[in-house]
């Protein structure tokens, strides 16, 4: 027992160190970049250019996710609400291969070329510096989504959320929602400082093949 406390706590250190120093290091260098998509969301919608939204982490506990504004300020989500109440029933439709809302009239001209190449996440890394997040990690769920969840899915909460995961980097938005959510069980199963390694390298590549559908 005390063997397996020690190597969890020796591989929770081992995360969170890696955690600050690639966070610090991604901050640095996309900081000019940074600015530019402030000064274009601003200049091209009205509104914040950042999107602050509570999102449920470890052990159930609720923090605010930033994000770089897509949507035109202070849209409603019915939409996204109803969309994932039908991927978990079944009834929601692939569009190109992909589950997602089709033509969302919500999301900006910028907005659309943002989450294309998953831009809009990078404020996130300020939720990895302060221990909200993790690099990796299960998807931050939101606190109605996760009403929706099957009792199985609560382990995903035994782990921080992650920035990138295991559901990022086997399909994305190619999965169903249960598909997902056993992506997620499976990463908090099998988690360590190697795995995180390992989708983290994966990530580059599945951010440029879901840019380019």
């Amino acid at each position: 027992m005390h063997q397996a406390t020690t190597t969890t706590v020796r591989t929770e250190w081992s995360k969170r160190a890696l955690d600050v120093t690639v966070a610090v290091m991604a901050i640095v260098i996309v900081s000019p970049l940074l600015l530019v998509l402030v000064v274009l969301i601003r200049a091209t919608s009205p509104g914040p250019a950042l999107f602050r939204q509570t999102r449920i982490g470890a052990a159930g506990r609720g923090f605010v996710m930033l994000k770089f504004r897509t949507m035109q300020d202070g849209c409603s989500d019915d939409a996204h609400r109803a969309y994932i109440q039908d991927l978990f029933t079944g009834e929601a439709k692939q569009h190109d291969g992909l589950y997602k809302l089709d033509t969302d009239p919500r999301i900006t001209r910028v907005g659309r070329i943002l989450r294309r190449f998953s831009l809009d996440e990078l404020p996130q890394l300020i939720n990895v510096l302060r221990g909200e997040m993790s690099l990796v990690g299960p998807r931050p769920a939101l606190p109605w989504e996760l009403r929706m969840f099957p009792s199985w899915a609560h382990r995903r909460l035994e782990a921080p959320p992650g920035l990138t995961g295991l559901w990022q980097v086997s399909g994305r938005n190619r999965l169903t929602m249960l598909e997902g959510l056993r992506l997620d069980v499976r990463y908090v199963e099998e988690r360590s400082f190697w795995v995180d390694l390992r989708i983290l390298v994966m990530t580059p590549v599945a951010l440029l093949v879901g840019a380019a559908r």
